[in-house]
């Protein structure tokens, strides 16, 4: 039985020391022969840094390393190309000074490998230096592999100002690339982000991005059909549905595929449990700061529809919330439609994973309080169950009204200092349906009717819970035209009549000046029990 190569990036140790192994060699094959200089941006822990170093024996001619794969008899090993790789993924550069030793020692280690002496001292003279020197020694020419050629600048993306001098560090490398095109076979970066052209890259207009080139959007991460093939003795007795919906999902334009690191982690687990292996690598403290900044809707990441532009490059000194959602991998592609010539995109979450894992997060960083927000998670999740399953409506308000409230008290008043978070209904309801998010219910936002839209719907396997939200400027203001009361007008229920479901109408108020809520109203349009209602007023 081969190995799970858990957290193994070397080519050469996976082929000989008996690991599994996705051969993705047909498209590398195919990406080298239709160009010279290729980006390529994927999600952190995608094999990114595995699919490098798998070009870099490839050029390096160690034809041992290929037995079997696709690639064996299509590539002459005969020809051994001066690799030149540099790896960014080591280690955290915290000033310009530190990245600018990093990328020294890198270059000099580069130098010995491939037996040429520099005489210049300046990062950018070097760099040239070995690149020609190079190409003339083995006289072929050079091969350049840059892994995870943006965390420099993504390790200080907090440090504004910082985050641009690595930026600037780096332009002064990468540049080098125009000036010695002569001397150059293949070029390949890749990265998690993609920062501009123009801010970084210097000219070099000729760089291929193929993140969305559906040719390549396979090139990391594993195909339903390598799960099942590759991995196919450590699938006995799983649920191969559960395992698509929780870890399945992300999209290039092409056929989906999972994160390897969740796959490997999963199989490898004892017990086979579904959890966030993937998101608990990483925090996403950063994003989660950005979307509070600049007031972000959450319930929209259910389904975006966005430009190009918007998921496009981006720089330090601009950062799109959405573009950053989707390069770091909490967002994935739904649909592409091109209208006259403008091409948009719909996202969504790529799994389960995600979807509970990020709300997750956001829920206990807009509540500011971990401990309460994972209380009254857990309290959530059971009055629902025990909705599904029969308890007393009457019961079962009581319980979410004071779930809620006891949330919105906990949140410190400085949370609310230089921002304008409770002036605004999106930060209410994003918090609503964040916690109902990372619960793992089924949710719908602007719900549309023939009559208006609904704000958010929840389903579960018998109930349909519809709920409107209003931001209040007073008080108490006039009970005409409550939230509750706005469903009823709007005929809101009459679209889930049919569903076979009993049906709730949820009416929420907000106060600007006490910051929680004011009103939760609540009736039942059908249900095994009489009609009810109830009111909580502070």
């Amino acid at each position: 039985m081969q190995k799970l190569p858990i957290g193994i990036q070397t080519f050469e140790k996976i082929i000989t020391e008996n690991y599994c192994y996705i051969d993705k060699t047909r498209i590398i094959h195919e990406l080298i022969n239709n160009g010279t200089y290729f980006f390529l941006s994927r999600p952190r822990r995608f094999g990114k840094s595995l699919l490098i170093d798998t070009i870099k024996g490839l050029f390096e001619g160690r034809e041992e390393l290929f037995k079997g794969l696709w690639i064996e008899d299509k590539w002459d090993f005969s020809r051994k190309y001066p690799v030149i790789k540099i790896d960014f993924g080591e280690g955290v550069s915290k000033s310009r000074e530190e990245l600018r030793k990093k990328i020294d020692e890198t270059l000099k280690i580069n130098q010995e490998q491939l037996g040429v002496k520099c005489e210049f001292e300046t990062i950018s003279g070097r760099f040239r230096e070995i690149i020609t020197k190079s190409a003339k020694k083995y006289n072929q020419r050079a091969v350049i592999l840059i892994d995870e050629y943006d965390k420099p600048i993504l390790d200080n993306i907090e440090e504004p100002v910082i985050a641009q001098e690595m930026r600037e560090e780096l332009k002064n490398l990468y540049s080098v690339l125009k000036s010695t095109d002569a001397y150059i076979k293949f070029v390949m970066l890749t990265g998690v982000s993609k920062f501009s052209k123009v801010s970084l890259f210097s000219g070099l207009n000729n760089l291929w991005d193929i993140t969305l080139d559906e040719r390549f959007a396979t090139i990391c991460g594993y195909t339903q059909d390598d799960l099942e093939t590759v991995f196919r003795e450590y699938l006995v007795g799983v649920d191969l549905e559960k395992v698509k919906l929780w870890y399945n999902g992300y999209s290039w334009l092409g056929e989906g595929v999972y994160n390897p690191f969740d796959i490997l982690l999963f199989l490898g687990s004892a017990s086979r449990e579904f959890k966030n292996y993937w998101f608990e690598t990483g925090s996403p403290t950063f994003l989660l700061k950005l979307l509070k900044e600049r007031e972000y809707y959450i319930p929209s990441m259910e389904e975006i529809e966005t430009g190009e532009n918007l998921i496009g490059s981006f720089d330090v000194d601009f950062i799109e919330p959405t573009a950053l959602l989707f390069q770091t991998g909490y967002l994935t592609i739904k649909d592409r439609k091109n209208f006259n010539g403008d091409i948009y995109y719909t996202l969504t979450y790529p799994n389960l994973e995600v979807r509970k894992s990020l709300n997750e997060y956001i829920a206990g960083y807009f509540i500011n309080n971990p401990g309460n927000y994972q209380q009254g998670k857990i309290r959530i999740f059971k009055v629902i169950n025990s909705l599904d399953t029969g308890i007393d409506s009457v019961q079962f308000f009581e319980s979410l009204k004071e779930i809620f409230w006891t949330l919105f008290a906990s949140i410190p008043y400085n949370w609310y200092i230089n921002n304008h978070l409770d002036k605004y209904e999106g930060y209410y309801a994003s918090i609503f349906y964040a916690v109902f998010a990372s619960i793992g219910y089924a949710i719908k936002l602007e719900d549309p009717t023939n009559r208006g839209r609904i704000d958010m719907t929840i389903t579960t396997a018998k109930v349909v819970i519809i709920f409107e939200f209003k931001i209040m400027e007073k008080e108490k203001e006039s009970e005409q035209n409550t939230a509750l009361e706005q469903i009823k007008n709007k005929k809101y229920s009459e679209k889930y009549l049919n569903s076979g479901k009993e049906i709730y109408l949820v009416g929420i108020e907000f106060s600007k000046v006490e910051r929680n809520i004011i009103r939760f109203d609540w009736e039942v349009v059908i249900s095994g029990c009489t009609g009810g209602k109830n009111v909580l007023q502070l």
